[in-house]
C-alpha cells in the first residue's frame, strides 16, 4: 500500500537532528517498500527509507501552514492510499478536508491538550469525527484525547516500540546516566542533585548527562544550563552535551543505571524503553506514559525529591544482586514492545482504517 508518512515540520530527518519522532518513523518506514517519508528539506537525510523532501510554499501564512501547502502539492503528484500524519492535528486536518477520498490518519506523540485545534474537548471531538482515524501513543494520552469528549468512538493505542535487534550489546560499567533534554521538566537538575548526594557514597562510580537544550549540535546555551554546569562539575556529573542517537544507545549500554527523573508527565518515555532495552537498571518517575512503559520492572523515584533519588540509588548500585535482577526484568520489560509487534500492530491498524473508510458515507468537516 502506498502510504505517506508526514514529519511534524520542525523535525529534521536526519541522523545529525532527528527527535524521537523522526527516529520511529525511520522504523516504520524501513523495509516498507509503500511508504514515503515526507518532511522538510534536510542536508542528509536517512538513506535506509524513502524521503521526499517538502519545501514549504512562499505563502503569506504561518511556517506550518506553509509547509501543509508544500505536503498539499507534493502528495497531489504521489496520490498515496492513506496519509498518516504524525503529531500535527493541524496538518491532519489540512490534508483531510483536501484529500477527501485518501483516509488521514493522526498519530498523537504528544498531549493533545496543548496542540492547536486539539485544545477543547470540542476541537479533539472533532478531530475524532473528520480524520479517519486517531491513534495516541500511550494510554495516557488516549485519556487525554477523549478528555471531555462526548460520544466518542473506541481509539486503540499505538505504542512507541524499539528495535531490539539493533540495540547494542549490554557491557555495564558503574556509571550513572542520564540522557534527554536537559530542562527542568526532564528533572535534569534533580539528577545532578540527587548524584551530589549518592556519589560520595559510591565509590567506584561516575555519573554522566548526555543531551542538550534541543536536539542537535546546534542547540542553545540556556540559562538553565549555564546555571546547571558549575552545579554538575561539584557533583562530579560529566555533562557529555548532544549526541547522535547511536552513541546514545551506546552509552545506555555501558550504563549500569538509566535514571529518568521527568517531572512533567511523559507522554511516552522513549528514552526510558530504549534503556531498559540496552539492558540498564532503569529509575524512573511514574508520571505520565512512563507508568506503562516501566511496569513493575523499573524502581520508581520521585522527581522532585533529590534525596529519595539518592536513598533508590544506593540501593540500587550498592547491590549487585539487585542491580542485576531489576536490568532483567528491565530487559524483559522491553521485549513487549518489540518492532515486529509495533510493525504487525500497524498493518492490522491501516486494514481496520481501510475497512471502515470504504463503509463512511460522507465526511462533515
Amino acid at each position: 500500500m502506498k502510504t505517506a508518512l508526514i514529519l511534524p515540520p520542525r523535525e529534521m530527518f536526519s541522523a545529525a537532528a532527528t527527535g524521537a519522532v523522526g527516529l520511529l518513523v525511520r522504523l516504520l518506514a524501513r523495509g516498507d517498500a509503500g511508504a514515503v517519508v515526507y518532511g522538510m528539506p534536510v542536508a542528509e537525510p536517512f538513506a535506509d527509507v524513502r524521503f521526499r523532501a517538502v519545501a514549504p510554499r512562499m505563502l503569506p501564512l504561518r511556517q506550518a501552514m506553509r509547509y501543509a501547502a508544500g505536503l498539499v502539492r507534493a502528495l497531489r503528484a504521489d496520490l498515496p492510499e492513506m496519509i498518516e500524519v504524525h503529531n500535527r492535528p493541524d496538518i491532519a486536518l489540512h490534508l483531510a478536508a483536501r484529500f477527501p477520498r485518501i483516509p488521514v490518519v493522526l498519530f498523537l506523540h504528544n498531549d493533545p491538550q496543548g496542540m492547536k485545534f486539539a485544545r477543547t474537548a470540542a476541537e479533539r471531538g472533532r478531530l475524532l469525527r473528520v480524520l479517519a482515524g486517531v491513534a495516541p501513543v500511550s494510554a495516557y494520552l488516549r485519556s487525554r484525547l477523549l478528555d471531555g469528549v462526548e460520544r466518542a468512538p473506541e481509539v486503540a493505542v499505538f505504542a512507541n516500540f524499539v528495535d531490539l535487534e539493533a540495540m547494542p550489546r549490554p557491557v555495564p560499567e558503574r556509571v550513572i546516566l542520564f540522557a534527554g533534554r536537559v530542562v527542568a521538566d526532564k528533572g535534569a537538575d534533580s539528577f545532578v542533585a540527587a548524584c551530589a548526594l549518592a556519589l560520595p557514597k559510591l565509590p567506584g562510580w561516575r555519573a554522566e548527562m548526555i543531551g542538550a537544550d534541543r536536539f542537535g549540535a546546534n542547540s542553545p546555551e540556556t540559562p538553565f544550563l549555564q546555571a546547571l554546569r558549575p552545579r554538575a562539575a561539584v557533583a562530579g556529573v560529566a555533562m557529555r552535551g548532544w549526541m547522535p542517537h547511536a552513541q546514545v544507545l551506546q552509552a545506555m549500554a555501558r550504563a549500569a543505571i538509566v535514571l529518568v527523573p521527568s517531572r512533567w508527565p511523559e507522554p511516552f518515555g522513549l528514552t526510558a524503553l530504549e534503556a531498559m532495552a540496552c539492558g540498564a537498571a532503569l529509575l524512573c518517575a511514574p508520571r505520565g506514559g512512563l507508568v506503562e512503559v516501566m511496569g513493575d520492572a523499573a524502581v520508581a523515584v520521585d522527581p522532585d525529591d533529590p534525596a529519595d533519588i539518592a536513598q533508590r540509588l544506593c540501593e540500587v548500585a550498592g547491590d549487585a544482586g539487585r542491580r542485576e535482577a531489576v536490568a532483567r526484568a528491565c530487559r524483559a520489560r522491553a521485549e513487549g514492545f518489540g518492532l515486529p509487534a509495533a510493525r504487525a500492530r500497524l498493518a492490522a491498524m491501516r486494514e481496520a482504517v481501510l475497512g471502515r473508510w470504504s463503509q463512511r458515507p460522507g465526511r462533515t468537516i
